[in-house]
């Protein structure tokens, strides 16, 4: 089973700064940086500054124009750009990338404006997600302009002249343990990014977002990223929702075997900003697990059988 790592962007050092700053504080540095993780085997890199959505464009912008194969996840957020805009925006940096650019959903509550009309809830704002994502993709396939009145969002002359290369099928990820999230994720996500928890805990949640996506025709069409926070031994812990690794690479790579033979097939490496630790991941643990994956899938096809020899694996390596 293929495997591929997504870098997710923290703080850094700046030479300059006496505090940490965010990955993409000084975009001089930040190439260099995309260009080694480009290098060591990451497929993917996270855009999500915490300036918000504009920001996210544009330098979602700016690492699509410095690298040639990686893709950029950026987050994004209903609400925040009218989706006809947005939908035209993305269209032009998916197409300036030759097809590079997935969309990460995230929820958040509804503004003040919306409060005054209609009452905010978890319901409610998954409601609107959904609702934007309709017509983001009906933006980015239809060939005629569209009329649309919706309990969100009112659109007359809806219309995308510039399509991305790939119209409608721009990877759209989601994340979310309810059943209102599942349901929106089941009808809409391609990659659905977990949230920490045990094995067992985990393996269920891909099951209800199966059985989701599986209401709306999709069950084989739902992927699923772990994020994965790897820190230094004896660090402290960050207040992540991931996954937490330290120890050798070797001990990391080993450790992420069960959760592969559950079928996820991407990781979200959290933690490794510095460059020496980029290169490391890649070198190391990147290869090693890859390596790992292709001879046990050889010697053990039966999915039962890899996940009982990879946890016994990790407790002995323990």
């Amino acid at each position: 089973m293929p495997i591929e790592f997504t870098h997710v962007p923290g703080k850094t050092q700046a030479a300059d700064a006496g505090s940490a700053v965010p990955f993409f504080y000084d975009f001089v540095e930040t190439a260099t940086k995309l260009s080694l993780i480009e290098d060591s085997g990451f497929q993917k890199i996270v855009v999500d500054d915490q300036a918000g959505l504009l920001t996210n464009m544009d330098i979602a912008a700016q690492a699509l124009d410095r690298t040639s194969s990686l893709e950029v996840v950026l987050t994004h957020w209903a609400g925040v750009v009218a989706p006809a805009v947005a939908a035209r925006q993305l269209a032009a940096l998916d197409a300036r990338s030759g097809g590079r650019l997935s969309v990460r959903m995230l929820s958040e509550p509804l503004d003040d404006d919306d409060a005054e009309t209609r009452p905010v809830g978890h319901t409610v704002v998954w409601q609107r997600i959904d609702e934007y994502l309709v017509l983001l993709k009906r933006l980015w396939s239809n060939d005629k302009p569209f009329d649309h009145e919706g309990a969100f969002y009112s659109i007359k002359g809806g219309y995308v002249p510039r399509k991305g290369p790939h119209g409608a099928d721009i990877t759209v990820r989601m994340g979310g343990q309810s059943g209102t999230a599942l349901r929106v994720a089941g009808r809409h996500a391609n990659v659905l990014e977990l949230a920490a928890g045990s094995l067992d805990e985990i393996r269920q949640l891909m099951e209800r977002a199966r059985a989701a996506a599986a209401e709306h025709g999709r069950a084989g069409k739902l992927r699923f990223a772990l994020p994965v926070r790897i820190r230094a031994e004896g660090g402290v812990s960050g207040a992540h929702k991931a996954v937490e690794l330290s120890g050798p690479p070797a001990h990391i790579a080993l450790s992420l075997l069960p959760y592969a033979a559950l079928g996820i097939s991407e990781f979200m490496i959290v933690g490794v900003d510095r460059p020496r630790e980029i290169a490391s991941v890649g070198r190391e643990t990147i290869a090693l697990l890859r390596n790992s994956l292709a001879r046990r899938e050889a010697e053990a096809p039966q999915p039962g059988a890899f996940v009982a020899r990879a946890g016994a694996e990790v407790r002995a390596a323990g």
